[in-house]
């Protein structure tokens, strides 16, 4: 490990809870924070030949809802850091943007028919697996390979409020929550939405995401996305994260 490795692949470590990072924030906080008019064609993937075979294996691999999904992620989080935290320096550096469109194209693929139900893992940490061993058989760099694991592995932890996260991790979790429940929508302009949705439909994602969620958590119980629910969450029981993701009102115009 390196301290050119922390600069260059987004290891640089941040406040878990947004709650704690937004606090007092100078564009993120209050009832208006700041939104750049951005268009999703501001915000296209690397064109580096590491993000085009990873995102040929995601075409591949997972159905057109969760490949679109997972575009709107990298979108949604590029504007966020952009606007919110130039101190990042998230467009100045091409590894950080290249690392966090191969998380954004990789955070689900734990969810795909090849992996879901072929694991005991959850998700997250199947997915994480498999990106990690992709990167480097493509041969990305393993600080890159490393720095994507960790991010897909923690993309979910979001009732986590004490300690840290990478930059990756966080803008990671912060867009996911975006698109799934809507979420600080009001960090992004609206035509951002609008220009998303529309390069990257929708096709009703709610209900999708959602049925995924209820499929995992009905094959391991055990699983980490249970940690969005009651205690000792038995099969038969409404899921609370499945009833959110339906009930996305921001993103329902686009469903």
């Amino acid at each position: 490990m390196s301290a050119e490795d922390w600069r260059l692949y987004g290891f640089a470590a941040v406040p878990r809870d947004p709650d704690v990072l937004f606090k007092d924030h100078p564009t993120a906080s209050g009832p208006s924070p700041k939104q750049d008019l951005f268009v999703a064609d501001d915000f296209p993937l690397p064109d580096t030949p590491l993000v085009r075979e990873v995102r040929a294996f995601a075409l591949k691999e997972l159905d057109e809802q969760t490949f679109n999904h997972s575009n709107r992620v990298f979108i949604y989080g590029s504007a966020i850091a952009t606007t919110h935290f130039p101190e990042w320096n998230y467009g100045e550096t091409p590894t950080i943007v290249e690392t966090y469109a191969l998380s954004t194209l990789l955070h689900d693929i734990g969810t795909a028919e090849k992996f879901l139900a072929t694991t005991h893992m959850s998700f997250e940490f199947k997915g994480a697996i498999v990106a990690r061993d992709l990167i480097l058989s493509l041969g990305g760099a393993e600080a890159s390979a490393d720095s994507v694991a960790d991010a897909i592995i923690r993309h979910q932890d979001i009732f986590v409020q004490g300690g840290n996260i990478t930059v990756i991790g966080q803008i990671l979790q912060l867009a996911t929550i975006l698109d799934n429940v809507g979420l600080r929508a009001n960090l992004i302009h609206p035509k951002l939405i609008e220009t998303t949705t529309a390069n990257f439909p929708r096709k009703g994602w709610s209900e999708h995401f959602a049925k995924v969620i209820e499929k995992e958590l009905t094959l391991k119980p055990w699983c980490h996305t249970t940690s969005f629910e009651i205690p000792n969450w038995k099969a038969g029981v409404r899921s609370n994260f499945a009833t959110d993701v339906r009930g996305n009102e921001v993103m329902q115009p686009f469903d």
